[in-house]
């Protein structure tokens, strides 16, 4: 865990005031989920996403999302080359440990497909061959908020399924920003940004995360959430049996990161607006009178919280 607090510092001393988001980020990876970021432009999306791959050792990759970016510029392609005079093999920046998807909904949807297989299976298929990526591995998408551009693509409910959490970044506070213009006028701290985590220990802590406990009344608050989320009347599509596992593995890196062997009802709560936001499906009628983070809030107000954690620290 040392080295895990060390990574989580160099990022906060890079993106200031994100402590939450940082953590966020690291409950992404702990859980092998992937993470998408959204706030309006300039507010630090890719340079979180640069400075957490940067404290790893591993691969890092980066696609800049436009309109005509294909399938083929993402996953790879098999061309021939008239020196051989044979077909050979490029694959695409996802086989990766960090793939950066910058501002991803600029993509058309048919670019954006070239993701899902990767972002389920750890795998890609360039030309009917199978090409399996090694774990870990995490894909960070960035977007700005839809209704504020235009020339932007939707992600479909399939794509936004697969991202264990969406975080908003919004602006940074005044002191905040203070110490920002105070610590950029020398220089970018990013250049200093040391590795603090190998390949090898991210895959320890993740086997580590899924020996968390959780307890049947934690199990049971779970499910009440998920199951409110399909009752609610304003709901046309509730969480997924993917999503039900996204929040249950969420929780268990959740208290791994704050150094617990069992997880507690109010980690689930906490989780569940980033879990839970960008899966929602609303009706007509009640996407016009709220939105879904206002639909989140209900559906937790529905589920009463267990009194008891359930779990004792071994």
């Amino acid at each position: 865990m040392k080295k895990l607090d060390e990574a989580r510092e160099a990022l906060n001393r890079v993106i200031y005031g994100k402590s939450e988001v940082i953590d966020l980020l690291y409950v992404a990876l702990l859980a092998e989920g992937h993470v998408l970021l959204e706030s309006v432009p300039g507010t630090g999306k890719t340079k979180l996403a640069k400075s957490f791959a940067k404290v790893m050792a591993g691969k890092f990759s980066r696609v800049q999302f436009t309109p005509d970016v294909l399938p083929s510029d993402v996953t790879g392609i098999r061309f021939f080359n008239p020196k051989t005079q044979e077909f050979e093999l490029r694959v695409g920046p996802v086989v990766t440990d960090v793939l950066l998807a910058d501002e991803i909904n600029r993509a058309t949807p048919k670019t954006q497909s070239s993701l899902l297989e990767v972002m389920e299976e750890y795998q890609t298929t360039i030309d009917g061959e199978t090409i399996a990526v090694d774990r870990p591995f995490i894909v960070i998408a960035t977007q700005n908020p839809v209704e504020n551009n235009y020339g932007t693509f939707p992600l479909p409910e399939a794509q936004l399924d697969r991202f264990l959490l969406k975080i908003d970044l919004g602006y940074p506070s005044r002191e905040e920003e203070k110490n920002i213009l105070h610590t950029y006028r020398t220089g970018d701290p990013f250049d200093n940004i040391a590795v603090s985590l190998s390949m090898a220990e991210i895959r320890e802590m993740q086997e580590q995360v899924r020996n968390i406990i959780i307890s049947e009344a934690v199990s049971n608050y779970l499910l009440s959430l998920i199951h409110a989320s399909r009752e609610h009347d304003e709901v046309e599509l509730g969480i997924s049996p993917r999503g039900m596992l996204a929040l249950m593995r969420a929780a268990q890196a959740f208290a791994f990161l704050h150094n617990r062997n069992y997880v507690k009802p109010d980690d689930v709560k906490t989780l569940v607006p980033y879990v839970f936001e960008h899966r929602l499906i609303l009706t007509m009628e009640g996407s016009v009178k709220k939105t879904t983070a206002q639909i989140t809030e209900e559906i937790i107000q529905m589920a009463p919280v267990p009194v008891e954690e359930g779990a004792v620290s071994e």
